[in-house]
C-alpha cells in the first residue's frame, strides 16, 4: 500500500512536468522554423518595406492569409539574386511547376475555425497575433495562440483594435484607449456573448 501512494506521489509531478514539456514543445515560441528557403521578413518588410498583403494575398478576403507563389518571389527574383545558391528551390520549382514546400509556423487544431478576413476588417493587426514579423531573420510563432489568449482578445478587443489602414502597419499600436473604445463600437463587433460563445470557433 505504501508503495503505491509513494508511486502517485511520484506519478502526479511527473505527469506535470510531461504536460508543461508538452505544451512548450507544441508552441515553440520564439524558435524560428527551418524553411526551404531562408526568408527574412525582417530583409523584405523590415528593410525593403514589403506590405503583408503583397506576399500573403488572400488575407482580406479568405480564411486564410495564403503563403507567397513561386511567381510572386520571382517578380522580383528573376531579376535579384538570380543565381544565389540559395534560391535554388525557387528554380527549381518555377522549372517544375511544383509548389515550394512552405512550413506553417501558426498551426490551429483543425477544430478552431479561424478568419483572417474577418479579423482584418474588424481592425486586428497583424503584429496583434504574428508579432514584429518585420524584425524576424526567421519566422517564429510570438504568440501562444491558445484559447485563453485568443477568448481574452475576444472579452476585451478595443486594446487590440486599429484604423483599418493600419492593420498592416509594424508600428506599435499608438491609438488611445478612448480612440479604441470608439473604434470597436464603430466596427460594430458582436457582443461580447456572441464572441466569447463556443460556436464562434468551434463550428
Amino acid at each position: 500500500m505504501k508503495l503505491v501512494i509513494a508511486g502517485l506521489f511520484l506519478l502526479f509531478p511527473a505527469l506535470v512536468a510531461f504536460a508543461v514539456w508538452r505544451e512548450s514543445s507544441y508552441q515553440a515560441l520564439g524558435s524560428p522554423v527551418a524553411q526551404p528557403i531562408p526568408f527574412s521578413h525582417k530583409h523584405h518588410v523590415g528593410d525593403d518595406g514589403l506590405d503583408c498583403r503583397y506576399c500573403h494575398t488572400t488575407v482580406e478576403t479568405s480564411r486564410h492569409a495564403g503563403l507567397p507563389s513561386t511567381r510572386i518571389c520571382l517578380t522580383c527574383h528573376s531579376q535579384l539574386y538570380t543565381d544565389a545558391k540559395v534560391l535554388e528551390p525557387l528554380r527549381e520549382s518555377a522549372r517544375t511547376g511544383r509548389p515550394i514546400a512552405w512550413r506553417r509556423v501558426h498551426t490551429l487544431p483543425d477544430f478552431v475555425y479561424f478568419a483572417h478576413s474577418v479579423h482584418v476588417a474588424k481592425g486586428v493587426a497583424c503584429i496583434e497575433c504574428h508579432g514584429h514579423v518585420d524584425q524576424m531573420p526567421l519566422t517564429w510563432r510570438a504568440q501562444p495562440l491558445q484559447m485563453q489568449w485568443c477568448l481574452a482578445c475576444h472579452r476585451n478587443p478595443a486594446p487590440h483594435l486599429r484604423p483599418r489602414d493600419q492593420v498592416f502597419d509594424m508600428r506599435g499600436n499608438s491609438v488611445s484607449a478612448e480612440d479604441a473604445a470608439s473604434m470597436a463600437r464603430l466596427m460594430r463587433l458582436e457582443s461580447r456573448q456572441r464572441m466569447t460563445d463556443c460556436s464562434t470557433c468551434h463550428r
